[in-house]
């Protein structure tokens, strides 16, 4: 087991909104920047992101009720010395699995976003959403935002990226909104995003390599859900689930039992009946059964989008699943997390529901790295003009 980690004196800082699970955390980690702060409302998704991220702070704040100077009081950071303010703000008003409206007050927080970022003056910003933000009828929503920083961020044109492409086994597509102040970072352009992008593209068989396909209906408890798994063949992929733990980031315990035990969590069982199982023996890859709608994943495909289904106060809606590849049932959180891009050793609720729903809220770590380094890369001094002066 060894720790990963950017060398240096002094590492950016970085405060995650809507921090969730926390995808953005750990790419961001990943890539070399310090997490000054997280914060999150959902007591859920606090309490998996604190267990993941212990030795750093964490505030349960709802941010709509937050303004710039509380939130860098907070991270104890002033004014100008932030690096970067990043964040997936809630994005169901946008998405088209849902009731999409221009008046959801969900939105609202989008603008939010914007107006922290005005107020903490941080390097750079990178917002993360859904792609149906991009539809003609938020046109206002997003120039509203974009009103709060124009005159004293570059902003970027709104980027398109599919996980697939950056090495994680998901056709899921998000956009990302990412802006720096002038004189801070190097100049940026959309096209420095494409260095992070792979030709190697890993499919469903290859993600869930080594994780057990037998699973029992009554793995229904936390402890139960501990099983062990075989190591997966040396790739890019595999580098990234079984290790690069950075520094002062996951449970001691659960990278313990990965280490040591070869044993992960969140291999829950699902209760099917019968019937519902010789339905779903007879789906074909990627074709979705006729009743619940849930597709086979198909081994040499990739997993179509996780869906998060609501809260509690949204009806508490369980998402559809999609189907194994190779046996009948739906899929287990931790599979969910193989095909997101999650590691091994990270860890998500201890219930089947609040950790289906963290993952499919979260945006894939692997996608994260990818766009934060790229941002890491530019905050540094450009060797060649540095010799050169």
């Amino acid at each position: 087991m060894k720790n990963d980690s950017r060398n240096g004196p002094h590492k950016p800082q970085v405060i995650d909104l809507f921090a969730g699970v926390g995808g953005l955390s750990l790419g961001a980690v990943r890539a070399g920047f310090e997490l000054a702060l997280a914060v999150e409302l959902d007591k859920h998704a606090f309490a998996a992101h604190k267990k993941n991220f212990p030795n750093f702070k964490h505030a349960p704040n709802d941010i709509a009720s937050l303004d710039g100077q509380a939130l860098l009081k907070i991270a104890g950071l002033s004014r100008g010395n932030l690096d970067g303010l990043i964040g997936g703000p809630p994005c169901q008003g946008f998405s088209v699995m849902g009731h999409r409206s221009a008046v959801d007050p969900r939105n609202n927080l989008f603008v939010k976003f914007f107006d922290l970022v005005s107020h903490c003056r941080p390097k750079f910003f990178v917002a993360e959403n859904v792609l149906g933000i991009l539809d003609e009828q938020y046109d206002e929503i997003r120039s509203q935002a974009m009103s709060l920083v124009k005159n004293e961020y570059i902003l970027l044109d709104p980027m398109r990226f599919r996980a697939s492409d950056f090495g994680a086994p998901t056709s899921r597509e998000r956009v990302f909104f990412i802006g720096y102040r002038k004189k801070k970072l190097r100049k940026l352009t959309v096209e420095a995003f494409e260095s992070g992008k792979t030709q190697d593209q890993v499919n469903v068989r290859q993600a869930l390599y080594g994780l057990p396909n037998l699973i029992e209906a009554d793995w229904q408890t936390e402890e139960q859900s501990w099983r062990r798994i075989r190591p997966m063949p040396c790739s890019a992929y595999s580098r990234s689930v079984e290790g690069r733990i950075p520094e002062r980031v996951g449970d001691s315990e659960a990278i313990r039992r990965l280490f040591e035990q070869n044993e992960v969590s969140g291999c829950f069982g699902t209760r099917h009946t019968e019937a519902v199982r010789a339905r779903f023996q007879r789906v074909a890859a990627g074709k979705r059964d006729r009743i619940s709608k849930a597709v086979r994943l198909n081994p040499d495909g990739l997993c179509p989008t996780l869906l998060a289904g609501t809260d509690a106060t949204r009806g508490s809606y369980q998402a559809v699943r999609p189907i194994h590849p190779s046996e009948s049932r739906v899929i287990t959180p931790r599979e969910a997390a193989r095909l997101q891009g999650f590691p091994d050793w990270f860890q998500f609720s201890p219930t089947k529901w609040h950790s289906f729903r963290q993952i499919g809220n979260s945006v894939s770590p692997i996608v994260a790295e990818a766009v934060f380094s790229v941002l890491f890369e530019y905050m540094q001094p450009n060797r060649a003009e540095a010799t050169h002066e």
